[in-house]
């Protein structure tokens, strides 16, 4: 076989035939986790509904969204209704996105009918490790800045105690403290303000 030779011209082919069967490669991975992956998150999602609901006997009634606009930008609020054992409305967990101190922090918050907080999990997060990353932990019902069992308040959003309020901020990480709480009270107000369609019970689309 005649060794091809060392010019310009083939070495661009050779790199675009490198390039076309990497795609290929590439596409071909994608294409085989996709499914997987998604699957994945989907039991995630429905394992963090049931943590911050506080049962495993519950049923997913809705899966609403609702975008607001909040600081600016639109944000995409996901309100799942739930029902307890017995089908009565138990409460939803809302996801909630905010902006923290190493990129976005997004949360999953459980409410009762009442709008108690009864729990809460980190679904996203980029803070700093052994810092920021301790939301996940400091909020929890016994933590330093417990929020679980609280009922919310339009009127009165949780707030930092450096900032007037009484929920102690991580040490050392008070902005992450405060993204945290922007979006609880956030995914409060999604949850407290849809406005229910009586027919269809579905949640429509609405802006603040």
């Amino acid at each position: 076989m005649k060794k091809l030779e060392s010019s310009l011209s083939n070495m661009v082919m050779v790199l675009v035939a490198v390039a076309i069967i990497t795609g290929g490669l590439l596409a071909w991975v994608n294409h085989v986790t996709e499914g997987p992956i998604r699957e994945q998150d989907e039991q995630a999602l429905a394992n963090g509904i049931k943590n911050v609901m506080g049962t495993d006997k519950l049923t997913v009634t809705a899966n609403d969204e609702m975008k607001s606009i909040v600081d600016g930008k639109e944000q995409t609020f996901v309100i799942h209704k739930v029902n307890d054992a017995s089908g009565r409305f138990l409460g939803a967990a809302v996801e909630s996105t905010t902006g923290g101190f190493g990129g976005d922090l997004k949360v999953l918050v459980g409410f009762d009918a009442e709008g108690t907080i009864l729990g809460y999990t980190i679904l996203q997060t980029a803070e700093t490790p052994g810092l920021g990353a301790k939301a996940d932990k400091w909020f929890q019902k016994g933590g330093k800045g417990c929020i679980v069992g609280r009922k919310m308040d339009a009127a009165k959003p949780l707030t930092v105690n450096k900032d007037g309020g009484d929920v102690d901020a991580i040490t050392a990480s008070t902005i992450t403290t405060r993204a945290f709480l922007k979006a609880v009270n956030q995914a409060y107000g999604a949850y407290a303000k849809q406005d229910v369609d009586g027919q269809s019970g579905a949640t429509r689309q609405s802006k603040k």
